[in-house]
């Protein structure tokens, strides 16, 4: 068994997309980065690399490389959960935790789940999402940004 966390966090600005987990949320603001900005993902694929020590997201994707830009983050988790399934590890769940203050989150938790897990090609009930304020402080708070954490257990295949 194998224990993994990951942390990844972006600037929100008018005139972005805002992609989490890997589905498209209506909102004012979206998430400034070099590809899509899901930091859900991108927090993903930092715990699944580091339970392995396989480096981080940075490393394997880096944001100088034109081939990244504007890139599905879900392209990105299918190539990470690759290297994991190289090593010979499968995924036994992910829990993870979105800092946002605005939108609310809640009505696309289920499709965050069922976007995650067909990527990874685990079960739903395999990944937890849940997303919380940080009522009204820090740059979350005044709606500058989105944050997440992502804690996952791999186990031996």
């Amino acid at each position: 068994m194998r224990i993994g966390n990951g942390y990844d966090v972006h600037r929100l600005a008018k005139g972005y997309r805002l992609v989490l987990g890997g589905v498209e949320i209506p909102h004012e603001k979206g998430c400034v980065a070099h590809s899509d900005g899901d930091v859900v993902l991108h927090a993903l694929c930092d715990a699944l690399l580091g339970a392995l020590s396989l480096g981080d997201i940075g490393q394997h994707f880096p944001d100088t490389s034109d081939e990244y830009l504007g890139i599905d983050s879900k392209i990105l988790l299918e190539r990470t959960y690759s290297m994991v399934k190289e090593e010979g590890y499968s995924l036994v769940n992910a829990d993870i935790t979105l800092l946002l203050q605005k939108p609310k989150i809640a009505p696309y938790i289920a499709q965050m789940k069922d976007s995650i897990a067909s990527v990874l090609g685990v079960p739903a009930n395999s990944i937890s999402v849940k997303a919380t304020t940080t009522e009204r402080l820090g740059y979350i708070g005044r709606e500058e940004g989105v944050s997440c954490y992502a804690t996952i257990l791999l186990s031996k295949s």
